[in-house]
C-alpha cells in the first residue's frame, strides 16, 4: 500500500471545507506540501457567500508555452443531518476493496493522488509549466474559480497561462469535454395574511405558488419535447434543457393565510444555449400569471422572481493534445458530456479548454458513506504522473 497517498487522502478528508466553513486550513496543508517541492505558491483570498475562502495557484517549470493545468476543488457538500452515514464522515476508513469518507470521490480522492505524483517526479524534467488550481465554493456555484480564473495572468507572472486544463472530478475515468450550464434563483410570492376561518380576506401565497408551480412545470414539459439532434450522443438522458424544484418552503401554522411562500428552482441548459434565455421566459410567464388564490377574488399576492445566479456551461474543442493523452493513459475511447457542472466554465471564460476525468465515481458524489474504490484510486497516482509527463516534458505536442 502507498503510505503516502493514504495519508495525504486521510490528511485531506479530515479537513472539515463543507462550502459553508473556511477551506484555509486546507488550502495552507496543500500550499505546504507542494511548496516543499519546489512550486511557486500563490494564495488568493475571497470573501464568499459571506464566508472567507481561499484558492491555490502552485506553479513550476519554465516559463513557455503550452504545458498543463490540473484542477480540483477543495470543497465538499454538508454531510451533518444527511441520513444514510454509518461511518464517520470526516475519518478516512478502509471497508473491502473501497475507503470510504466525505470527498473521497468528489474530489479529494483526486488531490491526493496529485500530492503523491509530485513526491517523486522529477520537476528537472519540466519543460513547460505545470499549474494547480485549486478552488474553493466549486459546490455553491464554481465561485472560486470564478474568482481566480480571470487572475491567472496576474497570478503566474512571466509564466504564460496553460491553454489546456484537466480537472479531476468523478468519471470513473472517462472523459468528457461539455456540460450543462447551471441557472438557478428564488421565487417568491407574497400573500395577505390572516385567520384561515376566513381566506376571503386573505390572500395565501402557498395557494399562487401552485400556480407558479405548474407554470415553470409546463416549461419543463415543453423542453423534454425539443429534443437537440446535435447532443443525442453527448447528453443521451436529456438532450434538452432540464429543470428542477430544489425546495419549497411557506406558511407559519395551520390555522393561518400562509402570508409568504419560497421556492428555489434551478436549470440546466445545452451548451450553445443563453444560459439566461430560460430565466427571462419564466420571468415573462410568471408576470402573466393569475395572482389570486382560489377564496376570493378580491386581494392579489405579488411574485418576486430573484437574481439568477449563473454556472457557465463548457463545450471544449474535440482532438487536443489533451484530450489525446487521456485516451492513450487512461485507455478511454470516446469523450461525452458530463451530468453536473464544472469549473470549466469560467475557465472557458479566461481562454482555457478544460476536460473532465477522475478516479472517483459520480454514483458516490455527495451520498452518505461517500467512498473510492482503491484500484482506480492508487492507480490514479500513474495516470498523474504520465499525463503530466506528456503533456509537460519533452517534444512540445501539436
Amino acid at each position: 500500500m502507498n503510505e503516502y497517498l493514504y495519508e495525504a487522502a486521510r490528511r485531506l478528508v479530515a479537513f472539515d471545507t463543507v462550502s459553508s466553513r473556511s477551506d484555509s486550513a486546507a488550502i495552507s496543508y496543500l500550499a505546504a506540501e507542494l511548496g516543499s517541492r519546489g512550486f511557486q505558491i500563490a494564495v488568493q483570498p475571497a470573501e464568499l457567500l459571506g464566508i472567507t475562502q481561499s484558492n491555490l495557484v502552485a506553479w513550476l517549470g519554465a516559463p513557455r508555452p503550452g504545458g498543463l493545468i490540473i484542477s480540483a476543488h477543495i470543497d465538499t457538500v454538508p454531510f451533518e443531518g444527511q441520513p444514510g452515514w454509518t461511518r464517520e464522515p470526516l475519518k478516512l476508513e478502509a471497508g473491502g476493496d473501497r475507503i470510504f469518507g466525505r470527498g473521497t470521490s468528489d474530489m479529494k480522492g483526486f488531490i491526493a493522488e496529485c500530492l503523491d505524483a509530485m513526491r517523486t517526479f522529477d520537476a528537472k524534467k519540466l519543460v513547460r509549466p505545470l499549474v494547480f488550481v485549486f478552488t474553493a465554493s466549486e459546490e455553491v456555484g464554481c465561485l472560486g474559480a470564478k474568482s481566480v480564473a480571470p487572475a491567472l495572468n496576474q497570478i503566474l507572472g512571466e509564466t504564460p497561462v496553460p491553454r489546456l486544463a484537466w480537472i479531476g472530478e468523478p468519471t470513473s475515468y472517462t472523459i468528457c469535454h461539455a456540460h450543462k450550464s447551471i441557472v438557478h434563483f428564488d421565487v417568491v410570492v407574497r400573500g395577505r395574511g390572516g385567520h384561515s376561518g376566513a381566506p376571503a380576506r386573505g390572500v395565501n401565497a402557498i395557494a399562487v405558488m401552485g400556480r407558479v408551480i405548474d407554470a415553470i412545470g409546463r416549461l419543463q414539459e415543453e423542453q423534454r419535447t425539443k429534443p437537440s439532434a446535435a447532443y443525442e450522443a453527448i447528453f443521451p438522458d436529456s438532450p434538452y434543457d432540464v429543470l428542477n424544484f430544489g425546495t419549497v418552503s411557506g406558511g407559519l401554522a395551520l390555522n393561518m393565510i400562509a402570508e409568504e411562500s419560497t421556492l428555489r428552482v434551478s436549470y440546466r441548459s445545452l451548451p450553445d444555449a443563453d444560459p439566461l434565455a430560460l430565466y427571462r421566459e419564466i420571468g415573462r410567464r410568471l408576470g402573466a400569471l393569475d395572482r389570486h388564490d382560489f377564496a376570493s377574488r378580491e386581494h392579489e399576492a405579488s411574485i418576486e422572481v430573484g437574481p439568477a445566479m449563473v454556472v457557465p456551461p463548457l463545450n471544449s474543442a474535440r482532438g487536443t493534445a489533451l484530450e489525446r493523452v487521456l485516451f492513450d493513459v487512461t485507455g478511454a475511447r470516446d469523450s461525452g458530456g458530463a451530468l453536473f457542472g464544472t469549473d470549466g466554465g469560467w475557465f472557458s471564460g479566461a481562454g482555457i479548454s478544460s476536460l473532465i476525468c477522475g478516479p472517483g465515481d459520480l454514483e458516490q458524489a455527495h451520498q452518505p458513506d461517500e467512498c473510492i474504490r482503491r484500484e482506480p484510486f492508487e492507480r490514479g497516482v500513474s495516470i498523474v504522473a504520465k499525463v503530466i509527463d506528456r503533456m509537460c516534458c519533452g517534444a512540445r505536442l501539436a
